[in-house]
């Protein structure tokens, strides 16, 4: 039997119709994702912002222009916060709840545009950056665990992957906001400022959303959570729902000890499932995405366009091109698979990062008419890394953990990917100074293989699976085809 949303009035599931779910087969759904999508779009803004932004900080503050270190400590103050933002959210969101959570992203990020937009010297822009950077650590593990739990399991990659498109939807908007305001008196403090709007915005919309249904039934919130699902699911399927919900509430009181961070190094398939996600997460940073997304006006420069606006209009298109892939990686996801994906992505991020490093080095020994051969790079890796590695990674940490460690390793895993980005960002410049940027991209592409080399071994397949066949994935790997007798009830098993 398969199942469709019924295109009826009530927008559930229906389990009698010989029909697929798809995307759009419910509104209530899809409008829930938007709007918790709203926290990747305020992730994608700075992200995006900050690189146009830095062209005009760096005109009105000299001691900006003539330091690196104080470039990139401006970039990396919000990857600092959000670091301490993710490793707190998932503690947050285990005991507050997602929409809790979220709306207290959605404070602090705009305290943070407002503390930015009203600086008067660099010091001041950095502490705003840090405001900033703890709102979108917590949206960052709080939107793809809000969306994939309330998501039917056939189409739970490309709704999560829908918090992605918001993401790249932020970095266009925010190309676009630079290009704007290149002409406006206090461009950059309307470029940071700007972006208390989306989250204003977010907190008034999430006031009218429920809870995420999941974490009300294991809160014991059984009445509350049935009547979220109820609008998701027809009786029938509603009731498959809630018997696997009983199962994996019965787990965790029949668990002898208390969950703890320990636990996810010490309990054999937590932690080859920690290993899998966050693997991911460090390799989506570590092959270059927020370099590029960052430092794209600056590479742009490198290229050989010096016009701060040329360089924005260039990075414009760049950001578009990302959420167009994204838009193809919603599709793909649940169509061709997460680990298929991953790895063709991967594929094409390599040979793209290639050609940087040959326009670069061509550039470097004074081969005319190179710059565009680096855009085209640029481009190239952003068709390839968009569908695949971008969405993929958020998209599997959404899905591959147990139901009472899913917010402690959803946040430990999304911290792993913003100190990975604080790594690469604070120490990007500085290398491609030192070594040079066609070494540096060369450098990104042997992460890159490394990566592809990764995925084969410890990533597996999680398409269409429910969260509890996805648990006994990992049960089955960490102690044989036997495993799906709960060595995880048994106390805790230990390697």
């Amino acid at each position: 039997m398969t199942i469709e949303t019924d295109p009826g009035s009530s927008g559930y599931i229906d389990a009698g119709v010989d029909r697929k779910i798809t995307y759009f087969s419910n509104t209530y759904v899809l409008g829930l994702t938007v709007i918790a999508g709203i926290g990747g779009l305020l992730f994608g803004y700075d992200t995006g912002v900050i690189s146009g932004a830095l062209l005009y900080i760096r005109d009105e503050f000299e001691a900006v222009d003539q330091s690196s270190f104080l470039q990139e400590t401006i970039v990396s103050m919000a990857l600092v916060g959000a670091m301490i933002g993710a490793a707190t959210g998932g503690w947050i969101n285990d005991a507050y709840g997602r929409k809790k959570a979220t709306l207290l992203a959605d404070v602090i990020f705009a305290l943070g545009s407002f503390v930015m937009a009203a600086a008067w010297n660099p010091y001041i822009i950095i502490l705003g950056r840090l405001f900033v950077g703890l709102g979108v650590g917590v949206a960052s593990v709080t939107a793809p665990m809000y969306i994939a739990e309330a998501a039917p399991s056939e189409i739970r990659g490309g709704l999560v992957s829908t918090n992605v498109l918001m993401i790249t939807t932020g970095q266009f908007l925010s190309y676009l906001v630079n290009l704007a305001f290149t002409e406006v008196r206090g461009t950059w403090r309307w470029m940071l400022g700007v972006a208390a709007v989306p989250a204003v915005i977010q907190f008034f919309l999430m006031l009218l959303l429920p809870e995420s249904p999941r974490w009300l039934y294991m809160k014991k919130r059984k009445n509350d959570a049935i009547v979220v699902l109820s609008k998701i699911y027809d009786p029938y399927r509603l009731e498959e729902e809630l018997d696997q919900l009983s199962s994996a509430l019965d787990e965790e009181h029949q668990r002898k000890n208390a969950i703890s961070y320990w636990d996810v190094f010490r309990i054999k398939e937590i932690r080859l499932a920690f290993l899998a996600g966050a693997g991911l997460q460090a390799f989506q940073q570590f092959t270059g995405i927020n370099t590029v997304m960052y430092y794209s006006p600056t590479i742009v420069q490198m290229a050989g366009f010096r016009s701060n606006q040329l360089a924005l209009l260039l990075s414009l298109i760049v950001a578009l091109m990302n959420a167009g892939g994204t838009i193809v990686g919603i599709y793909l996801i649940d169509h061709f698979g997460r680990r298929k994906l991953a790895l063709s992505s991967l594929t094409g991020v390599i040979l793209s990062l290639i050609l940087l490093s040959v326009s670069f080095y061509l550039e470097s020994i004074g081969t005319a008419s190179i710059g565009w051969l680096a855009i085209l790079g640029l481009a190239l890796y952003i068709a390839f890394f968009a569908p695949g590695m971008g969405p993929v990674p958020w998209t599997v940490n959404s899905e591959i953990y147990p139901e009472s460690y899913r917010g402690i390793c959803g946040g430990m895993s999304a911290t792993v990917n913003w100190v990975s980005n604080l790594i690469v960002a604070q120490s990007f410049l500085t290398i491609a100074e030192l070594v040079g940027t066609s070494v540096t991209f060369l450098i990104l592409a042997a992460i890159g293989v490394a990566a592809f080399v990764f995925v084969v071994a410890f990533v597996p397949e999680t398409k269409g699976l429910t969260f509890e066949e996805v648990e006994k994935i990992w049960k089955e790997r960490a102690w044989g085809s036997s495993a799906h007798l709960d060595p995880l009830v048994q106390n805790g098993s230990e390697a």
